[in-house]
């Protein structure tokens, strides 16, 4: 049971003959220029594969990169492809892991004709993007959107292995901006291209398990024993389909392997774009499907504090039972490291599900549409915000069972009106995951993952890329003008004597992030250590706000 990609066919064909990029040796340094910056980085944060395709499947190995090029300046220019070219290749992480190859990690191609009806050679994609292989060929980003001025490269099929069989989920993979006419490499960065294959759902449909036992076939009228497969993997996914054999009246397990998506449709395997097709019209969508029924009771009602749901509780692990996982821990960033659970944005199961209506459309949530936004917790500056709090730890209001995020009125953190963060051009069109980071992994990330690296190498430290230099080098004038209304950031043209008279014309400039009175909030807290030279010399540590009375005896 297969969704058809023949209709990609040609394009992966035509894409495997120009995606190696010529002219560049594996293993030769080279050194870029400080005058150009690549900003690079996943779609999602993490993405998801199946760790066997013989049985069912719900995700093969896919994974995005994108990349935007800055010729830096007073005011910085995008390049695009008349004037540069970007490729990606593997590079050690610092334990020296690396990951060049999907080769005999997977049983993806044995399978990809059945589940996807196309034919890919190894270390190939459904998209017809390439791992660099075992001699680490650098891979051209063919795509390029002029209307997002990046560029991009989809379906790369990388795991989570690296080339000596060990877990790594966190891989890095080296993005280079070269010039087009001579070759000469302009930039780099090394970013994370995140894959796990810990979607698994052996917690209770393994032989014996809540969902997998006597009471089960009981409940059912199941007629087909459990699976007896020793491979508990196996066995899990042999087990899921019995049962959905015996209560939807299906005959999955006579027609293995079996794509989940091929009957409930999913937004992440429709390439083209075109909505629920042939079997999977009328039938619930993928994700509405599995959260739903595991956020009712086991005998599919509503929970309550006597029947509790299949999948309780109200916390990040509950969602690591299937998602990546007590291993990968893929919610890792900013929202990972201030104690906010999965939940804190997306809601509960049954919200996740579309079974409760958005009060923003009036219908169900439409997965990988209807998401949570910087500006549902994000909701406005130090003059005006919603709630009590500055930053709220909660992306909807808790009397909303649909869990429908929040529109702040205040637009200073919000992401472009109707657009997804992803998707989101910020400062003079810049993605905001240039500055920010991948969605799960905005900077700074949890300790000992590799995803701070690329901030570091942008700017010197974690955390969102706050430093001019980054994109303007030395040759910023003074200015209020920067992302979400930023002065100059670790400049002494601006912090020794240069702006007062910024203060003196718009107080409510200065208040918006350092308070009402200049006292300093969480928005004007400096993002690494400084030292200070203004009315004397002041060393800051990293995080303390900046406030008036630092080096003024008048606050605001």
């Amino acid at each position: 049971m297969a969704i058809d990609l023949r209709k990609w066919s040609l394009m992966i064909c035509l894409s495997l003959l120009v995606l190696q990029v010529p002219g560049v040796t594996p293993g030769l340094a080279q050194t870029s220029t400080p005058s150009y910056q690549v900003f690079a980085f996943n779609d999602l944060g993490m993405h998801c594969y199946d760790s066997d395709f013989s049985v069912a499947a719900v995700l093969p190995p896919y994974n995005v990169v994108r990349a935007q090029v800055l010729l830096k300046g007073q005011h910085p220019q995008f390049l695009d492809p008349a004037q540069v070219k970007l490729s990606y290749r593997a590079v050690a992480d610092p334990t020296g892991s690396i990951n060049r190859t999907s080769v005999n990690k997977t049983n993806f191609w044995t399978y990809v004709q059945d589940l996807f009806g196309v034919t890919l050679a190894v270390d190939v994609g459904v998209k017809g993007y390439r791992m660099p292989g075992s001699a680490n060929r650098a891979q051209l980003m063919a795509e390029y959107d002029p209307q997002m001025r990046w560029f991009g490269a989809e379906g790369i099929p990388i795991t989570a292995f690296d080339d000596a069989g060990v877990r790594n989920t966190l891989p890095l993979m080296q993005v280079r901006a070269q010039d087009k006419a001579t070759g000469t490499l302009l930039s780099s960065l090394k970013t994370v291209v995140p894959a796990s294959d810990e979607m698994n759902c052996s917690n209770c449909h393994v032989t014996g398990g809540i969902a997998a036992n006597q009471a089960t076939v009981s409940r059912h009228g199941l007629t087909r024993p459990w699976s007896a497969n020793p491979d508990l993997g196996l066995q899990t996914k042999e087990n899921v389909l019995i049962l959905h054999d015996g209560i939807n009246r299906t005959s999955l397990t006579a027609n293995q392997p079996v794509l989940c998506a091929s009957c409930h449709y999913s937004a992440a395997l429709d390439l083209a774009g075109q909505g629920p097709q042939g079997a999977q019209a009328g039938k619930p969508q993928l994700s509405h499907a599995i959260h739903t029924r595991h956020g009712k009771t086991i005998d599919n009602a509503l929970p309550d504090a006597a029947h509790p749901a299949i999948i309780a509780a109200n916390n990040t692990n509950a969602c690591y039972q299937c998602h990546p996982g007590q291993v990968t821990k893929c919610l890792r960033g900013a929202m990972a490291t201030a104690n906010i659970s999965c939940q804190g944005c997306h809601g509960g199961m049954l919200a996740v599900g579309g079974f409760y209506n958005l009060r923003t459309t009036g219908q169900p949530r439409q997965p990988w549409k209807d998401l949570p936004k910087c500006q549902s917790c994000h909701t406005g500056d130090a003059v005006s915000h919603a709630g009590k709090a500055l930053v709220l730890r909660q992306a909807y209001v808790t009397s909303d069972p649909a869990a429908t995020p929040r529109n702040a009125a205040n637009k200073r953190f919000a992401e472009e009106n109707n657009t997804l963060y992803r998707f989101s051009l910020g400062h003079n069109g810049v993605a905001c995951q240039s500055c920010h980071g991948s969605p799960h992994a905005e900077w700074p990330t949890r300790n000992g993952t590799n995803d701070n690296i690329a901030a570091r190498q942008i700017q010197g430290h974690t955390g969102p890329i706050i430093e001019c230099a980054s994109c303007h080098g030395n040759n910023l004038p003074r200015t209020i003008n920067g992302p979400h209304g930023l002065h100059n950031i670790n400049d002494p043209n601006w912090y020794d004597g240069g702006h007062e008279s910024f203060a003196e014309n718009n107080r409510d400039n200065c208040r918006a992030c350092h308070g009402q009175r200049g006292e300093g909030t969480a928005l004007s807290k400096v993002a690494a250590a400084r030292v200070l030279q203004s009315e004397g010399q002041h060393s800051l540590a990293k995080g303390t706000p900046v406030s008036c009375n630092l080096c003024h005896e008048n606050p605001l």
